[in-house]
């Protein structure tokens, strides 16, 4: 576990912020290959993967605070002063609010740039998990499994053996990305598969978490996992009913 790498006049460089922006430039270097592949303007994807950027780190921490202010009573600038809290789920809310400004901007298409982003927006997010496990965040239950791990420096330390939930999610990200890599010439809508997948891999992760559960024996990631599956399948329903026609090539 390397928390902290080093750092600069004084302020200490995570590990998890260096793999966050390694992410980052990763999504949208993958998005661009996408641009270039349909012979689009790859100049206009990293526009608006600028509006991405800003609306994914506001909203994430945005969820964050306002998540622990309704559960846990802190206060919002508590919550959005605080080192801890980078919520991956807010900073989807508002990366995608913020693309669609974008997208308006500079005259793309919302689906198109949501479809050539999403095989970036999975290796990106499991760049970022790595990151989780670098400082030892978002770690799961006890576990006397072999591969469990202890994070004594971790957010918060634990000297106990438990599941490397941020792994189990890598693990199941760069399938998603390779799936939907190929299916990127057929999909009516790969936006909507890539919701559905991350969706159903954060149902299933969270079994090994240890976050609280909110209603009907389910955590609040569970349920909007389950939003995304609902939402992912809708969408890719109601493009498959266009016949596939408008499916990028």
């Amino acid at each position: 576990m390397y928390p902290i790498l080093f750092t600069v006049f004084g302020f200490p460089v995570t590990s998890y912020g260096v793999m966050l922006v390694v992410g980052l430039l990763v999504g949208n270097w993958l998005t661009v290959v996408r641009w270039r592949e349909l012979r689009l303007d790859p100049a206009a994807a990293t526009n608006i993967f600028t509006y991405v950027m800003v609306g994914g780190l506001v909203g994430a921490k945005l969820y964050y605070a306002v998540d622990t202010w309704l559960r846990e009573g802190t206060s919002l600038a508590e919550g959005l002063v605080s080192d801890a809290g980078i919520t991956w789920y807010g900073g989807m809310i508002g990366g995608a609010a913020l693309a669609a400004i974008g997208c308006r901007v500079h005259g793309v298409s919302f689906r198109l740039y949501a479809d050539t982003a999403c095989v970036g927006a999975a290796v990106g997010e499991a760049l970022g998990r790595v990151g989780c496990f670098l400082v030892g965040d978002d770690y799961g239950r006890a576990t006397d499994l072999p591969w469990g791990i202890a994070f004594p420096e971790g957010y918060p330390p634990t000297l106990d053996l438990v599941h490397p939930t941020q792994l189990y999610h890598v693990a199941w990200l760069l399938p998603i990305a390779a799936f939907l890599w190929r299916r990127r010439r057929t999909s009516p809508f790969l936006f909507g598969e890539y919701l559905a997948l991350n969706g159903a891999g954060r149902i299933v992760v969270e079994h090994w978490r240890v976050n609280p559960r909110v209603a009907l024996g389910l955590t609040e990631p569970q349920w909007i996992g389950i939003a995304l599956i609902a939402l992912g399948v809708s969408g890719w329903l109601a493009c498959s009913r266009e016949g596939g026609k408008r499916a990028l090539t």
